[in-house]
């Protein structure tokens, strides 16, 4: 008997370690991730960027929001919110407080599908499966029903109450120690919510530099992005794949992003011209999948500097 049941429990074994890792231990191993992007006209002092993402806030996560708010001592020349913020109705409080000294720096945020709504049970399976399918969000699925929608507006009432600039389908600009940056954003296309013909036309002529924002990194929207000739793309969404597997990395991006890209720093090319992108793996996880594995929570603090 011993000897018919052993690998089984092994492998049993072994899971239930791998779970608890997932579960109890990674979700809460908090990183800053530190990039350099050659990205700025000459002659332009460097600009460092704090780029937040996928935080989902839920009630009672204290560690994580302790961890936010540390992250204003690393003095960023601005903070850029990349969305999905909130994994509870009731989170708003709680984001807006942990945000609360990087509110302090000049900012600017998009929103995501889970500011909007609140996030539903699913077998995460699905994700595979949809992949296979090339389905993403409303991108082939049908439209949600019955879905919770969060208090939306008073984040972006407490967002903009600190004076970070709203780029919903829209551009705004930063003036940082006399250096005007343009931000042109976007709602997020995982609910067919942008709009880029709003914002088309590429960096105004009066920017000392200019850059993209967008919640999901889908390719209908990086393609315009690169072909306008903006330098540098910023997006979350992905989560880094989330549950990723060792020495192979993600299975997944949920949306039509490659695998290649799910995070980090990397390029995108289109119409002949090439932009920097880098996908945030965000901070935290749905209510429902509080699971990373090989992929840790973490938010970049990105240095850009003169092209080389």
């Amino acid at each position: 008997m011993r000897a018919r049941y052993g690998v089984p429990l092994s492998i049993a074994a072994a899971g239930v370690a791998g779970l608890t890792y997932a579960v109890g231990f990674e979700t809460r191993s908090f990183r800053l991730r530190r990039v350099t992007v050659p990205v700025l006209p000459a002659g332009m002092r460097p600009l460092r960027v704090l780029q937040v993402s996928d935080i989902h806030m839920v009630g009672g996560q204290r560690k994580k929001q302790r961890w936010l708010r540390s992250l204003a001592g690393l003095r960023p020349d601005f903070v850029i919110n990349t969305g999905d913020n909130l994994s509870d109705p009731e989170g708003v409080p709680e984001t807006l407080d942990a945000l609360g000294p990087l509110m302090e720096f000049p900012g600017a945020y998009v929103f995501g599908s889970n500011d909007y709504y609140g996030p539903k049970l699913r077998n995460p399976a699905r994700y595979l499966l949809e992949k296979t399918q090339g389905r993403h969000g409303l991108n082939g699925n049908p439209p949600a029903t019955n879905v919770v929608h969060n208090p939306w507006e008073d984040l972006r009432d407490g967002f903009d109450a600190a004076g970070w600039l709203n780029l919903t389908n829209t551009r705004g600009v930063l003036k940082i120690e006399g250096a005007s940056v343009e931000l042109t954003g976007l709602d997020d296309p995982h609910i067919k919510r942008d709009r880029y013909l709003r914002v088309a036309g590429g960096p105004s002529a009066s920017a000392d530099f200019s850059m993209g924002v967008v919640h999901a990194p889908y390719l209908r929207v990086l393609d315009p992005f690169t072909a306008d000739g903006y330098p540098l793309i910023l997006a979350g969404h992905t989560h880094g794949g989330q549950v990723c597997i060792p020495f192979y990395g993600a299975l997944v991006t949920n949306c039509d992003l490659d695998t290649d890209r799910v995070k980090g720093l990397s390029t995108h090319t289109a119409e002949g011209r090439t932009s920097y992108l880098h996908v945030s793996a965000g901070c935290g996880t749905s209510r429902y999948t509080p699971i990373r594995f090989a992929c840790p929570p973490e938010v970049t603090l990105l240095t850009l500097v003169e092209k080389e």
